[in-house]
């Protein structure tokens, strides 16, 4: 792999296998597959899509909703494998994909901080060391001996960022966090994010959020509907992509 690229996608697809018909409840879904009646049809989520991703670039990815571009985040993040095509990934990922994704619900914040640092790959002392670190950049110490349940997603969102950032990632994975929670929150979490920027870290954004988009990125790239639509300079994507709502 080039070493100046932190992420190379060759002709990466994702499909899915989506019932065709749809059934009120597990008995017939398993009647019908005993029998060979259950059918499906192929949904294709992303379709033949190339990209090559700088170190430290901020690339952005924008598209109408339904257009793949969670998956393929998920994609690069690992929790997804291409049903073709390849990703090479150079350098370790801080993903930040699905609001709640690795806290428990019933645990306190003080709890879902170690178990979250722990699937981030942090150690217990590291987390013991930056422990305060991250609770002030949350802006939740009064709040964290109650359950996450309890937590709003903004709460939430907020905690999330702390530790996915308290160390300079290689690569951070960013889908739509920074459009939950107050502008104050979010202004924080961008400045967070242009000090990554100039420490080096790869950084791909998804959001619905243009104005975000074109403060943040570097390049973007257009997918609609899986198949990819422009990839280039981040003015000349979005003015492209805003277009459509005007068309």
């Amino acid at each position: 792999m080039e070493q100046e690229y932190s992420i190379v996608a060759e002709n990466i697809s994702m499909h899915f296998n989506m019932a065709s018909e749809r059934l009120e409840s597990l008995k017939e879904y398993f009647i019908k597959l005993l029998k060979r009646q259950l059918f499906f049809k192929d949904f294709v989520a992303v379709n033949d899509v190339s990209f090559k991703i700088k170190k430290g670039e901020v690339f952005g990815i924008v598209g109408t909703n339904g257009s793949g571009k969670s998956t393929t985040l998920k994609m690069i993040s690992g929790i997804l494998k291409p049903t073709s095509g390849k990703i090479t990934i150079n350098g370790n990922i801080a993903p930040l994909i699905e609001l709640g994704a690795g806290f428990d619900g019933e645990l306190t914040a003080r709890e879902n901080i170690y178990l979250n640092g722990a699937v981030l790959g942090y150690s217990k002392k590291y987390i013991d060391e930056h422990f305060d670190q991250i609770v002030d950049f949350a802006e939740l110490r009064d709040f964290l001996d109650m359950p996450i349940k309890n937590y709003s997603s903004g709460m939430v969102a907020r905690i999330a960022f702390a530790i996915a950032t308290v160390i300079t990632p290689d690569i951070l994975i960013v889908d739509e966090i920074l459009s939950v929670g107050d502008f104050l929150f979010q202004e924080k979490c961008e400045k967070r994010i242009n000090e990554l920027m100039e420490g080096g870290t790869t950084i791909v954004i998804v959001s619905h959020t243009i104005a975000q988009i074109e403060r943040l990125c570097d390049r973007v790239m257009w997918i609609e509907k899986g198949n990819l639509k422009m990839l280039g300079e981040t003015s000349e994507v979005c003015k492209a992509y805003k277009n459509i709502a005007n068309s």
